[in-house]
């Protein structure tokens, strides 16, 4: 009985190791089946990334690979573009020193990669140059200094500054009415582009005539003509480019080069302007007389108030008194309908 007992104990043994072999025989090929589709999974993800790489890849040579079929120059990332030579109001600029070159090409990064403002620059320039360069050319100002005006305020006519100076000119209030410009609560012609235009003009030719140079009239813009000669005096030159001054002043006519290198070739700069403000042609009515509501004198003309601003933000009150009846030349638009 003893050893039959113990030989029947064996089988159950026997059967009892087999069944745990086959369990765990069942776990293996799970996990291995697991790791197969993590494995499988992980291929096709690393395939789908490679496709997606070259894709990207692909389109980004594109433009490269068609600018090569076109002849257009691929875009420059890493510099700028900088003139063989250059000059200002006719004044040679001398680009064989360094650090005139340095100065130059720092301006024509800072505009060319401040992408938004430039762009908007190009897009107003047609409409508010055909302004500005018949009165330059008739007060005897050289044409290079519309782009003075342009480093001044970005062609944005409403446009003030922290220290008060206002417009597309940047004229102080003390500076305007000292050249002619009626500024007090119901008119200020610092708005006016046309009448500004003729202010700045008047201030540049004294500045020449003071100086005997265009590149330090236009310097004088911007650090004052006391400051400008002053510092003459003090080191001993009447160069701009020799002269060590503030750093918004000697910044200054790079800024207005600058621009100008870009206005004048855009595309070298990677500027396709599609879309550029038009000019708008206004005629004009007199008014002699006080008004006693702008919007009612707007309205009477076929506009709204919004549009009678738009065309003479030189009105800063919704009245004009006028006690001595002078006469003010109101612009309203030939074309009515584009403003409704």
């Amino acid at each position: 009985m003893h050893f039959s007992s113990i030989n029947s104990i064996y089988p159950t043994k026997i059967n009892i190791n087999t069944k745990i072999s086959l369990s765990l025989g069942r776990k293996e090929k799970e996990i291995m089946k697991k790791e197969n589709i993590i494995l499988y999974t992980c291929i096709l993800l690393s395939a789908i990334n490679i496709f997606i790489i070259i894709f990207q890849y692909y389109h980004q040579q594109q433009p490269l690979l068609e600018n090569k079929i076109n002849g257009t120059p691929p875009a420059v990332t890493a510099d700028v573009r900088m003139p063989g030579e250059a000059t200002f109001a006719g004044e040679a600029v001398p680009l064989h020193r360094i650090d005139v070159q340095e100065a130059l090409r720092r301006e024509i990064i800072v505009n060319s990669y401040l992408h938004s403002h430039t762009t908007q620059i190009l897009q107003k320039v047609p409409c508010y140059f055909p302004i500005i360069e018949p009165i330059l050319k008739a007060n005897g100002i050289p044409d290079d200094f519309k782009y003075l005006a342009v480093i001044e305020s970005r062609l944005e006519p409403l446009i003030v500054s922290p220290a008060g100076a206002v417009g597309i000119w940047q004229i102080m209030k003390a500076t305007g009415k000292e050249l002619g410009l009626e500024i007090n609560n119901e008119v200020d012609e610092r708005y006016h582009l046309a009448k500004a235009t003729e202010a700045a003009a008047k201030y540049l030719r004294k500045a020449y005539e003071r100086f005997g140079s265009w590149t330090l009239a236009a310097a004088s813009y911007n650090g004052g003509q006391a400051f400008i000669s002053r510092q003459m005096k003090q080191q001993q030159t009447q160069n701009y480019y020799d002269l060590l001054l503030g750093e918004e002043t000697e910044r200054y006519v790079y800024r207005i080069l600058a621009l100008k290198e870009i206005i004048t070739h855009p595309q070298q700069y990677n500027f396709n302007i599609q879309y550029a403000n038009p000019a708008e042609p206004a005629d004009t009515i007199e008014v002699k007389t006080s008004v006693k509501d702008w919007t009612e004198f707007a309205l009477q003309h076929g506009i709204t108030y919004k549009t009678l601003k738009r065309f003479n933000p030189w009105l800063r009150r919704t009245e004009l008194h006028n006690p001595k009846h002078k006469t003010y030349l109101i612009a309203i638009p030939k074309n009515k309908t584009a403003y409704k």
